[in-house]
């Protein structure tokens, strides 16, 4: 029986290389199966479809204060890295702008070392190509100065990319949340950090530069900027319309078991959902049990896994979250019915 992988992420996973995230795997024995590439019109419908009203967090999240995040993919989920979809999942509607401020860039970039230049705003510097390591590659932007010329004229793409003739219309919102983002990005550079819009920034938070640059523990580096191989494979992703953002409560009504069902109706079974530490928050509002509820109406097998992070006080506050995995099928079990 074949099993197709499917990737379902919450908030903001590409940012540290996968970030939030939750990973399925499509058993295809249905008469759907999960699609190899959503037109345009699907793609916008499906973030229609799926979403639910936005709800408000702390932090705007723009990158992961995770860096811990890499030590956990070497163990179940190194096939997991190569998914068939991905769901993005996040309360705040600014979590789908920036989602689709990435998408936008990786489709115009041809190579990681033009990402990093369109991301930053930064003339590309000479010397960089395909076996450039992330770090080489942050190297040579570290004596770059942001240009607000290349804002522009990357913004204006940025826009037009999204909005292609007689597609998707960008609402006023989303113009103004994908502005807000890209100036965030633009004016801080590969050391914008995860507190950097709310004026908390921290030495000790991992940057950009830093959380593409880190390894796994075991001197190997697995985000998405480590080889053009692993950008390309985002960037055909990102092509093909199968990274989806979507506005929702890990608690809340539709967006979760809105997501399930899609998932069912083409077979497949969730592989692996990336909590980040969301569950301090819903115990702390009340809503934990909700969120059981929804995750046990997902397709789950025997492998499916939570990936979480807990704070470890070892860690200084910016990357005192380390990775933790958990059986979602077994943890489930007791606290949720299958439906309301």
């Amino acid at each position: 029986m074949t099993r197709r992988r499917v990737l379902l992420l919450a908030a903001a996973v590409l940012i540290s290389g996968i970030a939030t995230v939750t990973v399925g795997r499509d058993v295809g024995a249905g008469e759907q199966t999960l699609p190899a590439r959503l037109s345009n019109q699907d793609f916008w419908k499906l973030i229609a479809e799926l979403s639910e009203p936005a709800g408000f967090f702390q932090s705007d999240n723009l990158l992961s204060n995770e860096i811990q995040l890499q030590h956990v993919i070497p163990e179940p989920y190194i096939a997991a890295l190569r998914p068939k979809i991905a769901f993005i999942v996040d309360v705040r509607r600014g979590n789908l702008q920036l989602h689709l401020m990435y998408k936008a860039l990786f489709e115009l970039s041809s190579d990681r070392a033009e990402f990093v230049s369109r991301l930053f705003c930064r003339p590309r510097p000479d010397g960089l190509g395909v076996k450039s390591s992330a770090q080489d590659i942050f190297n040579a932007y570290a004596s770059v100065d942001s240009s607000e010329a290349l804002f522009k004229d990357n913004l204006r793409q940025i826009l037009s990319s999204l909005a292609p003739a007689g597609g998707h219309v960008l609402s006023p919102e989303d113009v103004a949340g994908i502005e807000f983002v890209y100036d965030a990005f633009c004016r801080e550079g590969p050391a914008i950090q995860y507190w950097t819009t709310v004026g908390r920034s921290r030495i000790d938070a991992p940057t950009y530069a830093g959380l593409m640059s880190a390894d796994d523990g075991k001197g190997e580096s697995r985000s998405y900027l480590s080889s053009e191989a692993t950008f390309t494979f985002v960037k055909s992703m990102h092509a093909r319309n199968l990274i989806i953002p979507v506005v929702g409560n890990f608690a809340g009504p539709k967006a979760v078991r809105a997501v399930g069902a899609y998932l069912k109706e083409r077979d497949a079974v969730v592989s692996a959902y990336y909590l980040s530490n969301v569950e301090q928050y819903l115990r702390r509002q009340g809503t934990w049990q909700s969120f059981c509820e929804n995750v046990a109406t997902l397709p789950l097998d025997e492998t499916s896994t939570f990936i979480r992070s807990v704070r470890n006080p070892a860690y200084g506050f910016g990357v005192g979250l380390e990775s933790m995995l958990g059986n979602m099928a077994s943890e489930v079990k007791a606290c949720a019915t299958p439906s309301r």
